[in-house]
């Protein structure tokens, strides 16, 4: 003997209850549908916890269908009888839908991908950096020259520093220097501690422009460029930020 799957077994207790329910006078099969949708919207949890929710769900689907066949036999089978019957059909079914509609609210299918490969695995969203690349600065340590006698000048010819001034081959001259001078690695800035040892002289040579920065020393040269602070311990800043705009673009 052939032995029924598991559909055959569970339509077989469906259809017996759409046949009773169908026998059964409709003001009768109403209030059974209406006590199971009252169940599953306040007990629904417990319900489901002991798996009796899809049960209950079936039951109005195939209920729903015995209580119109109910009413149809009891209105008769003329016209009007068949019409007040679709109408309640259609009442029920948009009523079921809107049940189910609300059971189901918050259960979202996963996101189905026509290619597997095209899914980026979630660990590899979570390594993946977010926002910019930080950039690592390091700083080229200013190599400082006593401000007396003669000095090499990177970009040509010899700078004489005396009495607190010096003075290039080109005809510039930077008064109220310190002790100490400095180049950078490409020659076109020229850096010096203030006389009274309080500040930085900073002069750019490409476009002609000093710098008198008091409260701040040179840092380093990043990219060829100065970079100042107030101290030893204090974070460095680019000239353009200590300046307060984008002079050095």
């Amino acid at each position: 003997m052939a032995r029924r799957g598991p559909g055959g077994q569970a339509l077989l207790p469906a259809l017996a209850w759409l046949v009773l329910l169908a026998l059964l006078p409709w003001w009768l099969g109403l209030p059974l549908l209406l006590a199971l949708a009252a169940a599953l919207l306040t007990v629904r949890p417990r319900l489901e916890l002991g798996g009796y929710a899809g049960l209950i769900r079936r039951a109005l689907r195939w209920g729903l269908a015995g209580c119109v066949l109910a009413s149809l036999r009891a209105l008769g089978d003329d016209a009007a009888g068949l019409l007040f019957a679709l109408l309640g059909a259609l009442i029920g079914c948009t009523l079921l839908i809107a049940l189910e509609s609300w059971l189901d609210r918050g259960r979202h299918p996963a996101p189905a991908f026509s290619d597997p490969a095209a899914a980026e695995p979630w660990h590899e969203l979570a390594q993946a950096p977010i926002g910019p690349a930080v950039k690592i600065i390091e700083l080229q340590p200013p190599h400082w020259w006593p401000a007396a006698g003669p000095l090499d000048d990177p970009c040509g010819g010899a700078v004489s520093c005396r009495d607190g001034s010096c003075c290039f081959a080109t005809g510039e001259r930077i008064d109220q220097v310190g002790a100490q001078v400095a180049f950078s690695a490409d020659g076109h800035w020229f850096a010096a501690q203030m006389i009274d040892q309080k500040g930085v002289i900073l002069w750019d040579r490409v476009r002609n422009r000093q710098h008198r920065l008091r409260g701040r020393q040179l840092a380093g040269w990043y990219q060829d460029r100065p970079w100042l602070s107030r101290d030893d311990g204090d974070m460095p800043l680019a000239l353009s930020a200590v300046l307060g705009h984008d002079d050095e673009a």
